[in-house]
C-alpha cells in the first residue's frame, strides 16, 4: 500500500517517472458515509478554484454565507432532507487540468447510485468524518459505509483511491487551550486505522490527507503543517492522478449499439451498413478479421469511421463506426470479436477439408463465476432468473449458487444462501446463451454485467467476472 506522501508534488515529478496526460479530464467521485461532507467538499472545490458564477453563488447563499452542499444537491428532496440521493456531476478546471466530479450519496439505501458512479471513475475521494469516530482510540473502528464504499471502489477497479479525513477543525476550539493538538492526534489514529483496513482488504491507497471542507484547509490551498501533515493539498493531488488506461493491448472487441442503414448505395464491394458503438478492447482497424457473436458469421473490417465520420483507426474507449467487407446479419446487442488464426497443426491436418472452425479471442461461455454487489431490496437467492446485460446484449441468467458473502467489518468470507441488499458476495451464474466475457481485472467492459429483475425491471446487481 502506498503511504501518505507517495504522490508526486508537481507535474514535473510525475513526468520524470512516466508518461502523464494532463489534457485528459479526470473523472472522480466523492464517496463515504452519510453526512461526511461530500457535497460540502465539492462546493469548496468549486468555490476556491473560482469555478462558480456570481449568480450561482447568490442562489446558494444564506445570511451572507454560501451553503456549499447546495452546489450539487439539486433535487428538491435533497434540499428538503439535507441528503444526497442521486449522483450529481459538476465540471470545473484549473490552470493544469479539467475535472468531472461525481457526488455519490452516502446513505446505504442509495449504494446502487454510488456503484453506478464508481464504475466509470478514474479516482475516488473517500471522505471520513473524524467527529463520528472514537478518534482517541488508536484501535478505532471505521464506519461500515466507509468500508463498504472503499471495497466497492476496489472491486470496480477505480485506479486511484484517496482517503480525505474531514472535520478535523471541529475537534479543536481556539477558546479552549486544552483542545490543542486533538486534531493532530485524531488524524494520526484515523490514518492508522485506514492503513490497517486497506492492507487487510488489499486496497492500494494513493494518499491520506487531512482536510476541512467547511473552512477549506488542505482542499485547494495547502495548510502546511496542519495536523502534522506537510504534503500537497487535495486539489494538487487530483491534478496529478492518472486517467484510467484504455484496454488497447487486448484483442479487438466491439459491442454494436446502433445499426445505420444506407442500402440505397450502389457500392456493393463492401457491406452497406455501419455498425456504431464504443470499442471495448483493442483497436478498430481495416483488415481486422472478426466473428459475430452470437450468429458465428465471419467477416473482415472494410472501413472504420470516427465520431466525425473521418476514416481511420479507433482505440478502445472511443466510439466508432465499423463497415464489414460483406453483408452479414448483425443487430444491436451483437459483438464483433477478433478472430484467432488456426494453429499450424490444424492447417496441415490430413482430415482438414477447409471447414476447420474459427475461434475468437474470447471463447463464449454459459457459466460465469463472479463477484456481485447486490443492490435490490429483494435478496438474491439461488435459483432465481434475472436479465443480464453485457455490453448491449440481453440474456437470461439463473443464479446457480451463492458461494459466500463478504463481511465488510471482518473481511471474512462467510457461507451464505442469500445476499441481502447492499451486500457483496461471490456467485455462480448459468446463462441461457453464451457470452464472451473476460475477468473484470483484465477488462472493465467485457468483465462486467448488470442483473435486472425480470418482474420489476429494477437494477438488481452489479456483476464482476472473476478470473
Amino acid at each position: 500500500m502506498n503511504t501518505t506522501n507517495s504522490v508526486a508534488t508537481s507535474p514535473e515529478d510525475t513526468r520524470a517517472t512516466g508518461p502523464f496526460d494532463q489534457q485528459s479530464a479526470l473523472k472522480f467521485i466523492t464517496c463515504g458515509s452519510v453526512d461526511d461532507g461530500k457535497s460540502t467538499l465539492i462546493g469548496r472545490l468549486l468555490l476556491d478554484s473560482k469555478s462558480v458564477l456570481q449568480d450561482q453563488l447568490a442562489n446558494v447563499s444564506k445570511s451572507g454565507e454560501a451553503d456549499l452542499a447546495q452546489f450539487t444537491d439539486g433535487l428538491s428532496a435533497e434540499r428538503e432532507q439535507g441528503i444526497t440521493i442521486d449522483v450529481a456531476y459538476r465540471y470545473f478546471n484549473t490552470a493544469n487540468r479539467k475535472f468531472i466530479i461525481g457526488d455519490a450519496p452516502g446513505h446505504e439505501q442509495y449504494t446502487r447510485n454510488m456503484v453506478t458512479a464508481a464504475s466509470s471513475a478514474d479516482a475516488a475521494v473517500v471522505l471520513v468524518d473524524a467527529t463520528k469516530l472514537q478518534w482517541q482510540d488508536p484501535a478505532l473502528n471505521l464506519l461500515p459505509q466507509t468500508r463498504r464504499h472503499s471495497l466497492l471502489c476496489q472491486l470496480l477497479r477505480v485506479p486511484s483511491i484517496v482517503f480525505a479525513v474531514n472535520k478535523l477543525d471541529a475537534l479543536e476550539d481556539a477558546a479552549k487551550p486544552e483542545t490543542a493538538g486533538q486534531a493532530t492526534l485524531a488524524f494520526t489514529h484515523i490514518r492508522g486505522a485506514l492503513e490497517k483496513f486497506a492492507q487487510a482488504a488489499g486496497i492500494e491507497v494513493t494518499t491520506i490527507v487531512p482536510i476541512s471542507a467547511l473552512k477549506g484547509h488542505n482542499v485547494v490551498d495547502a495548510a502546511d503543517g496542519w495536523c502534522g501533515y506537510t504534503g500537497p493539498s487535495l486539489l494538487d493531488i487530483l491534478e496529478l492522478l492518472p486517467v484510467t488506461p484504455a484496454d488497447t493491448a487486448l484483442p479487438f472487441a466491439f459491442p454494436v449499439q446502433w445499426v445505420e442503414k444506407f442500402s440505397s448505395s450502389s457500392d456493393t464491394s463492401q457491406g452497406r451498413r455501419i455498425f456504431w458503438g464504443r470499442v471495448a478492447n483493442g483497436v478498430a482497424q481495416i483488415g481486422q478479421q472478426v466473428k459475430v457473436l452470437p450468429s458465428g458469421q465471419t467477416a473482415t473490417v472494410a472501413q472504420v469511421l470516427g465520431t466525425t465520420r473521418k476514416p481511420g483507426t479507433v482505440q478502445a474507449g472511443h466510439s466508432a463506426g465499423v463497415v464489414l467487407d460483406r453483408e452479414v446479419d448483425v443487430s444491436r446487442g451483437d459483438w464483433l470479436l477478433a478472430l484467432v488464426p488456426p494453429a499450424p497443426a490444424a492447417i496441415v491436418s490430413d482430415d482438414d477439408f477447409g471447414d476447420t472452425p474459427v475461434a475468437t479471442s474470447l471463447p463464449p461461455s454459459r457459466e460465469i463465476s463472479a463477484t456481485v454487489a447486490w443492490m435490490d431490496d429483494e435478496p438474491l437467492v439461488a435459483g432465481r432468473v434475472y436479465w443480464a446485460l453485457h455490453g448491449h446484449r440481453w440474456v437470461k441468467a439463473r443464479v446457480k449458487r451463492v458461494v459466500h458473502r463478504l463481511d465488510i467489518n471482518t473481511l471474512a468470507e462467510e457461507n451464505a444462501d442469500t445476499l441481502p441488499a447492499n451486500s457483496i458476495g461471490h456467485i455462480e451464474l448459468l446463462l441461457q446463451e453464451p457470452l464472451a466475457a473476460l475477468p473484470f481485472a483484465q477488462s472493465r467492459v467485457l468483465g462486467s454485467l448488470v442483473l435486472v429483475d425480470t418482474a420489476t425491471h429494477r437494477t438488481a446487481g452489479a456483476v464482476l467476472v472473476n478470473g
